[in-house]
């Protein structure tokens, strides 16, 4: 197909998706009348409803100005291929919905993110690496960083002994994080394993405190490790980056088959992309792909965690440019965005900020988490907005603010969505008694459980399902347990009475051990006996190995004590479901370990790794579905900066959480060493200034983008002593002064 590629930038909101979506309408228009009618050429990407067969779109006066595409060269089911990229995965979800309603579903679309395009290729295309790479011939398996963590700290066991031994500043988990964090960095840059000692050489100026490793030393290990997990199947983001740029991409053969299946490319938000990317894009524009890419100049929200912008924005020189300059919807950054940003890099004395801009201030923070939940509570009491339209950001969203803000809010039936809230899976009591369980059914476990943790599993696998009562609850987080037959106080006493530990055996003993178990009562006594017996019933069929492994007895023990989960919240099922996903994904792991390598080392051994690893609180969960429906999809929102950008969320109100931070000038959120893997590294070592100078645009992004993400207000909210009585004076303390003190007349008393 012959046409231009087109690269769309613009600020925050300002219609780049708008427009991507428009104009791929008007070429696929185009196309279907000059091949056929719509009838001989529809394929689906999803199942079409009276919705999305609409008529199409109306363009506006803007995008109708954009010549329609002159010819389509199609695939041989009469379409082009279309190939969607989006920086994660519910930017995705979305974009797709868009352009199918746009195309009324006559086009089939393979929508993806830059990673999951990387390891879906390597997937497809394995035997041509087996073929170039001599590998053996078996199916790669993708490992999880939980496992890829696990198995490297296995594989560097020596080295890190003695580098841990000579130094305490870091950790043996954060090193191994930092080493793997350097090949996957290395690998989205197009940059090889052999000069990544050369570009740490360069770049930490001998910081030694970085790495306790000589910069050769890092460059073995890592390729050991690349080595090791290729002979053994095994993949990592990495090392599928890796694969996918140095052996597969440069491969005719994949090159040939990559620009066949793919005559269009529409990749959204490419400020957010890996460079890698670029050599794809480059490829298939080679091959004569149309292509249409989106790009904010002051998005790059994932810059430091593997995005290239600069290096990306390189491909505009083959495009034909539009800028949009204007935003469909007005927001607060056409009128302050300047404003705000020099008012927080160079304060100026008795500067003011109109009343758009609010602050709510206190002297200790859980006075400022009080008085923003009342401002909150009056406004939607009020009707002045719904919880929809209100966000809470903050740098950093901590626990205490999480359970104070949703105890706070839910007493008024203001329900509150925590924006991916990856707590770690054993914050939930369900799977903390599921692993409790494991170590009292398999042998040799015993030192992995103690009183506390079987007093807590009798509670929760004694629960009683309560009829109606998720329908009732207007948001899973507002709702009550359920009921137990064991209280925590019999729950106390029978631990303390009836359980027996030992390393190799712990045991629950009869309940009439306890002196005083008539004490206990009918209901307890007689579900502590079943949970007793339970146990004992799958010891027996362990012995006669009618147990394949832990994920069948976890499996087990849900539809047993747990009702299958049907009965349970969402955030209860959630993590139900992440746990049974990751044990299948660890045993999976170690099957492939245990034929590669021929051991057969006994089940309890995996088991024991299986469950200190859940209780080093590696793996999480998300307790919240991506789009919350019915009563759920009116909260407000909690979340932090990044991940609120990442989202692509607007709202009308937004309250800016511990604005004296200083995390929001030095915020970590970049792995370590992500400058020296930037295109654009002058290759010179990078300072403290140099940091200083990242960390001031990175502010000057945050607050372009929060405030285009905002119509109507911006409440500033500080305290003047953080959580631990430090005297809070971050970046935008500046902003706090100049901004209109909330009327506390207003507020709920």
């Amino acid at each position: 197909m012959n046409s231009e590629p087109i690269w769309v930038s613009g600020a925050t909101r300002s219609g780049k998706t708008a427009y991507l979506v428009n104009q791929f309408r008007s070429w696929i228009q185009s196309g279907l009348t000059q091949h056929g009618t719509p009838g001989e050429r529809s394929t689906k990407v999803l199942n079409e409803t009276p919705e999305r067969a609409s008529p199409p779109l109306p363009l506006t006066s803007l995008h109708s100005s954009v010549p329609p595409l002159v010819s389509f060269s199609t695939t041989p089911e009469g379409v082009p291929g279309v190939l969607v990229l989006a920086a994660i995965g519910d930017n995705r979800i979305e974009l797709v919905d868009r352009l199918t309603a746009a195309t009324q579903g006559k086009v089939s679309l393979h929508s993806t993110t830059p990673l999951g395009f990387f390891q879906s290729e390597v997937t497809l295309f394995w035997s041509l690496l087996i073929q170039q790479l001599d590998l053996k011939a078996q199916f790669p398996v993708r490992l999880a960083p939980e496992n890829e963590q696990a198995l490297a700290t296995q594989l560097w066991r020596s080295e890190l002994d003695q580098a841990i031994g000579q130094q305490t500043s870091l950790t043996e988990v954060r090193l191994v994080r930092r080493l793997l964090d350097l090949l996957q960095l290395a690998a989205l840059a197009g940059i090889p394993i052999a000069d990544i000692p050369v570009i740490l050489e360069q770049g930490l100026a001998g910081q030694n405190e970085a790495l306790p490793f000589p910069e050769a030393e890092v460059g073995k290990l890592l390729q050991h490790w690349q080595n090791w997990c290729l002979s053994q199947g095994l993949l990592t983001y990495g090392i599928i980056a890796g694969l996918y740029w140095q052996h597969l991409l440069p491969n005719p053969t994949y090159q040939r088959y990559l620009a066949q299946r793919y005559q269009v490319v529409l990749a959204d938000d490419v400020d957010e992309y890996p460079a890698i990317a670029r050599s794809v894009f480059e490829t298939l524009l080679d091959a004569g792909a149309a292509a249409i890419f989106t790009y904010n100049p002051d998005g790059a929200v994932r810059l430091g965690l593997g995005a290239d912008p600069a290096y990306l924005a390189g491909l505009a020189d083959r495009c034909r440019i539009e800028t949009l300059t204007d935003r469909p919807i007005h927001c607060l950054g056409d009128d302050l965005g300047d404003a705000v940003v020099a008012l927080a890099t160079d304060p100026i004395f008795f500067a003011s900020l109109p009343d758009t801009i609010q602050a709510i201030q206190t002297t200790s923070r859980a006075q400022l988490l009080r008085r923003t939940a009342e401002v909150i509570i009056e406004a939607v009491q009020t009707q002045q907005v719904q919880p929809r339209d209100i966000v809470v950001i903050a740098p950093g969203v901590d626990a205490i603010a999480r359970y104070s803000l949703t105890e706070m809010l839910g007493k008024h039936q203001i329900p509150v969505e925590s924006l991916n809230d990856q707590r770690p899976l054993t914050s939930s009591p369900i799977i903390r008694a599921l692993l409790t369980l494991l170590t009292l059914v398999y042998p040799s476990l015993g030192r992995l459980v103690d009183r506390e943790a079987v007093a807590e599993m009798l509670v929760v696998l004694s629960q009683q399902p309560a009829n109606g009562q998720q329908s009732e609850a207007p948001h899973p987080s507002l709702l009550t347990p359920h009921p137990s037959l064991i209280d925590p106080v019999r729950a106390g006493l029978l631990a303390d009475y009836c359980f027996a530990p030992h390393p190799d055996r712990p045991r629950l003993l009869p309940v009439t051990t306890f002196p005083r178990w008539d004490r206990l009562g009918y209901q307890a006594s007689n579900a502590y006996q079943a949970i007793v017996q339970w146990i004992a019933t799958q010891q027996s069929q362990l012995e006669q190995r009618l147990i394949p492994n832990a994920v069948s007895l976890l499996d087990r023990a849900i539809q047993h004590f747990l009702f299958g989960g049907g009965a349970l919240p969402f955030e209860q099922l959630s993590a139900l479901r992440q746990l049974i996903e990751t044990a299948q994904h660890y045993w999976e792991v170690d099957g492939r370990l245990r034929r590669s390598q021929r051991f057969d080392a006994p089940a309890y051994m995996t088991v024991s790794r299986f469950v200190q690893l859940l209780q080093s609180d590696t793996v999480t969960a998300n307790p919240y579905p991506v789009r919350p429906i019915g009563p759920d999809s009116n909260a407000v929102l909690l979340a932090n900066v990044f991940q609120y950008r990442s989202s692509r969320r607007v709202h009308r109100w937004q309250f800016w959480l511990d604005a004296g931070s200083p995390r929001w000038l030095s915020g970590v959120d970049s792995l370590f060493g992500a400058p020296l893997f930037l295109q654009g590294w002058s290759g010179r070592a990078w300072t403290s200034a140099d940091a200083m100078d990242a960390n001031e645009r990175r502010l000057r992004r945050i607050l372009l983008d929060l405030l285009g993400r905002t119509e109507e207000r911006v409440y500033l909210c500080h305290s003047d002593l953080a959580t631990n009585g430090q005297e809070q004076t971050g970046v935008l303390l500046s902003l706090v002064n100049a901004a209109v003190p909330l009327d506390t007349g207003l507020l709920i008393g």
